[in-house]
Formats: structure tokens, sequence, C-alpha cells
């Protein structure tokens, strides 16, 4: 007799133990020699159960940001610097991704360098914008 879904989704596979592991050992990894990864949550097995449990272990730590760019991003490190949880939700307020990445900062939140240098051009315009407004005034660019 196989359990039915609700009963499944309660059961602990021992998955979130093994994740855990692996954590751990590619953590290891990225201290000694910088060699960033990234475990892809969505595609293992994982109960409800095995879910909460690894979120529990791993817990939270200080840092955590919000993406509202194509759906809601969460992200945050947990208490293992270097070890963040990054969560994407779709449309539907679903879970449509979730990853555990092992690095300084997750790649979701580094900027593009050609965003950066469009950035750099429109701070610039922005300024000689200010500078030349009557009477020194600053003026608001949005």
């Amino acid at each position: 007799m196989h359990p039915d879904s609700k009963e499944r989704a309660e059961i602990r596979t021992g998955l979130a133990q093994s994740v855990l592991r692996e954590v751990a050992e590619r953590l290891s990894v990225f201290a000694a020699e910088g060699e960033a990864a990234a475990i892809d949550l969505r595609s293992l097995p994982m109960t409800a159960a095995d879910r909460r449990e690894l979120e529990q272990s791993l817990g939270r730590g200080d840092v955590d940001a919000m993406l509202n760019v194509a759906g809601t991003s969460e992200i945050w490190e947990t208490r293992y610097s270097g070890v963040w949880w990054i969560r994407h939700l779709g449309a539907d307020h679903k879970i449509a991704a979730e990853r555990i990445e092992i690095a300084a900062i997750p790649e979701i939140l580094v900027t593009h360098s050609d965003d950066i240098a469009v950035a750099a051009v429109r701070l610039h315009d922005d300024l000689a914008g200010e500078s030349s407004a009557p009477g020194g005034e600053h003026t608001e660019h949005v």
C-alpha cells in the first residue's frame, strides 16, 4: 500500500542530511580553493519534511534580500557564511526554483559589468544636469 501524497509529504527520507553533507563538502572546497557551487533543490526528490529539515538545519544568518524581477526572489545567507538559499516564486507565488549556492555572494546579486557602465554614464549625466539647473538647485531624476 502506498502512502497518499499528504502522508508522503511528512516522511523524512534522509535526503536533507545528504544535502547537508554535500553543502559541507562544497563549502570546504570553496574555503580552500574559491570554487563556488550550487545545488538545485527542485531537481531532488525531497519531501516537504526533508525541505523543512534542511531549511531548519541551515538556519538563517544576518543577510537577506528580496528581488522583484519576473516574480519574487528571496535570498538569504544561512547561519553558515557563504551558504546562500535562493528561492524564486512564480506569478502564482508557488516555488518555481530553489537552490543553495556556496559563494561569497549569490550570482543573482552580482551586478553585470554592462549595467555598471551604464549607471556610471547616467550618474555623470545626472550630475551635469544638476550643476546646470538654475540657481544651482538640485533636481531629482528618476
